[in-house]
C-alpha cells in the first residue's frame, strides 16, 4: 500500500464539499438536493464510480465548476468519492440536504480552505483516509477575535 497526498486544485478559493457515496444514483440525487436546497445554485459535481465502467460521472449548473470538479475527481481517483464545487453558496446552506441523500455515506470536509486529501493506493484501487483542511491553529482567540467572530456570523446572517 502506498500513501499519497493529493492537493485539491481550487484557484478561486471556492467552497467545496468532499464526500463518499455508494451508488451511481448519487449524481442525480445530489443534483436534486442542490437545486432544492438553494435558489438558482451554481455548482459542479464529479463522482468517481467504483464499479462497472468506473467512470467519473458529473453534473451541475455551471460548466466551469463541473470542469473543476472533474479535474479534482480525476486527481483523487478514489472509488465512490465525490467533490462538489459551489459558487455563491456556503456549505452550511446545503450540508443537511446532502447528508439526507440516501447514498451519501460520509462528508470528509466542507470548506474553501486549501485542502490535501490523504489517499491510500493498493493494487485494487484508491481510497480516501482523511483530509488536511486549512492550517494548524496559531493560538487561542482573544476578546477582539471573539468580537470579530460574532460580527462575522451576524454579517452573514447566521446569528441575530
Amino acid at each position: 500500500m502506498e500513501l499519497k497526498s493529493v492537493k485539491i486544485v481550487n484557484p478561486d478559493s471556492l467552497n467545496f464539499i468532499l464526500g463518499q457515496s455508494h451508488f451511481i444514483k448519487t449524481v442525480e440525487d445530489i443534483y436534486e438536493a442542490m437545486v432544492s436546497a438553494v435558489p438558482s445554485p451554481k455548482f459542479g459535481l464529479a463522482f468517481c464510480e467504483a464499479s462497472d465502467k468506473c467512470l467519473i460521472r458529473h453534473t451541475g449548473t455551471d460548466d466551469a465548476l463541473i470542469e473543476l470538479a472533474q479535474k479534482n475527481a480525476g486527481a483523487l481517483s478514489a472509488g465512490h468519492s465525490f467533490i462538489l464545487f459551489m459558487k455563491g453558496i456556503f456549505p452550511i446552506n446545503v450540508l443537511n440536504a446532502l447528508k439526507n441523500v440516501p447514498e451519501v455515506c460520509r462528508i470528509f470536509c466542507a470548506t474553501a480552505n486549501p485542502v490535501e486529501v490523504i489517499v491510500a493506493e493498493t493494487e485494487q484501487g484508491r481510497g480516501i483516509l482523511g483530509v488536511i483542511d486549512g492550517y494548524s491553529p496559531k493560538g487561542i482567540e482573544s476578546q477582539a477575535d471573539i468580537g470579530y467572530r460574532k460580527d462575522l456570523l451576524r454579517k452573514f446572517g447566521y446569528k441575530q
